[in-house]
């Protein structure tokens, strides 16, 4: 086998105040798909302003480009800095890295109260000692945030250093972190088998700003506006791997221990579907809410589903987090095309579903998410059947300007017409806000999320169809 990594050196063109972030990230990809994978070449643009090296996997997977480690060597464009590129099996398919000494042992940050106790019983802790010690364990981990076991001043030397040989206290790695111009946050993250997911923080949401996770690697679904459903589902993230993107923000944040911090809110609308995860978001949910670590109230955590109708009523007696549906339409004709799942669970179904989630009322509305695709879902027939679908359900609206992605086929309603839109929302008595984007120029906004390379489509034909159906 030829080596398994060859460089090309790409020159993109990023004239002062020219091409917009979308332009330029689509350049980028349509160079990386063009690659030969065969020797080192260089691809100039006519005014070049940043250097990056992409690095692909060998000849083998020229299709399937597995990485490609951006560097933006003169550090003009912030969101190029760094950012990774996946697709599909590519990631299954090479052999993982060697791991760090550390990565040998497993780390306790992430884990359940029981389970941070059975990793203490395994080390020689008594089985009746081991919650109390757990406890004293959970208060360092979580409201503190320690990184290692020597900070630990009121528990035992002898057992910090018997679990300072056995485990380790770190984190999902960071392989990158972008900073928007908005001040918005996006981090990749690399689990301990090389898996990758983001985590976004949002400023100024809530009472101080919103952390959005992710809840799989990929996902199963193919929603047809959503960057992350251009990427196959790798696999489920554990509880400790949910809430380890918690931990790494506060680490970046620095607001362990201290009152006044900026994560007020969690949001499970990163990648995956958490519904189709239940078990591994429950469980996060139950640490993270815990009020003795992390402490973020369970009426500040909102999971977002695209409508796994079965799931719902089960999410709110497991966790009693905030509900969020990811609707985008009004009718099924045009909904089985935007979310597919909804030839699953029609919108029938799904209704039914959310007026059987637990505690539903004033004081606990469901938040509908409508992202505003130009020409496709955004008429003010439109505005009056989201009125009529949603009569007699505590909710309100969130109008989100579609945010573009490389090789979408939509576009943003205009300005006017979402005001428009949601003046119609108003009158009829729903709070309807209208998203401000963040994170744009990072690909940190709302559907921006994926950590593979576009799969190639033929958005021209698909857009067409979803038009036809509209």
């Amino acid at each position: 086998m030829e080596d398994a990594r060859l460089i090309v050196e790409v020159d993109l063109q990023v004239a002062a105040g020219g091409a917009d972030d979308g332009e330029v990230v689509g350049a980028l990809h349509r160079l990386l798909a063009r690659g030969e994978g065969k020797e080192r070449r260089a691809v100039e643009a006519d005014d070049p302003a940043a250097r990056v090296e992409a690095h692909f996997v060998d000849q083998r997977l020229q299709d399937n480009v597995l990485w490609a480690c951006i560097l933006a060597s003169e550090g003009k464009r912030r969101y190029l800095g760094a950012m990774p590129v996946l697709i599909d099996d590519a990631q299954r398919a090479v052999a993982p890295a060697q791991p760090k000494p550390s990565q040998l042992k497993p780390s306790l940050a992430g884990l359940t109260r029981a389970e941070i106790t059975a990793k203490l019983v395994e080390i020689g802790v008594e089985a009746n000692k081991a919650p109390m010690r757990a406890e004293q364990l959970w208060r360092w981990v979580y409201h503190q945030g320690v990184r290692g076991f020597d900070e630990m001043t009121n528990v035992a030397k002898e057992l910090r250093a018997k679990m300072d040989a056995a485990f380790t206290l770190e984190r999902p790695e960071v392989v990158t972190a972008l900073v928007s111009t908005d001040g918005s946050r996006k981090w990749l993250l690399k689990m301990a088998d090389g898996a990758l997911v983001e985590t976004v923080f949002i400023p100024d949401v809530g009472r101080a700003g919103a952390l959005c996770v992710s809840s799989q690697v990929g996902c199963t679904l193919t929603c047809k506006f959503c960057h992350t459903g251009t990427q196959t589902l790798v696999r489920n993230l554990t509880a400790a791997e949910i809430v380890g993107q918690v931990m790494v923000a506060r680490d970046a944040l620095e607001e362990w221990g201290k009152e006044d911090r900026r994560i007020s809110n969690i949001v499970f609308m990163g990648m995956g579907e958490p519904c189709y995860n239940l078990d591994a978001v429950a469980a996060a949910i139950d640490v993270i809410a815990d009020g003795d670590g992390i402490s973020i109230s369970r009426r500040r955590i909102t999971v977002s589903t695209a409508g796994v109708a079965p799931k719902i009523p089960e999410l709110g007696e497991r966790t009693g987090a905030m509900l969020a549906i990811s609707l985008h339409a009004t009718n099924d004709a045009l909904r089985d095309v935007l979310v597919p799942l909804n030839k699953k669970y029609d919108l029938e179904t799904l209704f039914a579903a959310i007026r059987a989630y637990p505690g539903l009322g004033n004081a606990r509305r469901v938040t509908f998410e409508y992202v505003m695709l130009k020409g496709v879902n955004d008429t003010l027939a439109e505005a009056k059947a989201l009125v009529k679908l949603l009569k007699g359900a505590p909710a309100k609206i969130n109008l989100i300007p579609f945010n573009p992605w490389p090789g979408t086929a939509y576009e943003c309603s205009d300005w006017e017409t979402i005001e428009r839109f949601a003046a119609v929302l108003n009158k009829a008595g729903y709070a309807s806000p209208i998203r401000t984007p963040r994170g744009r120029d990072i690909l940190a906004a709302c559907g921006q999320l994926k950590s593979e390379t576009v799969k190639a489509r033929a958005s021209a034909r698909e857009r067409t169809s979803v038009k036809e159906t509209a």
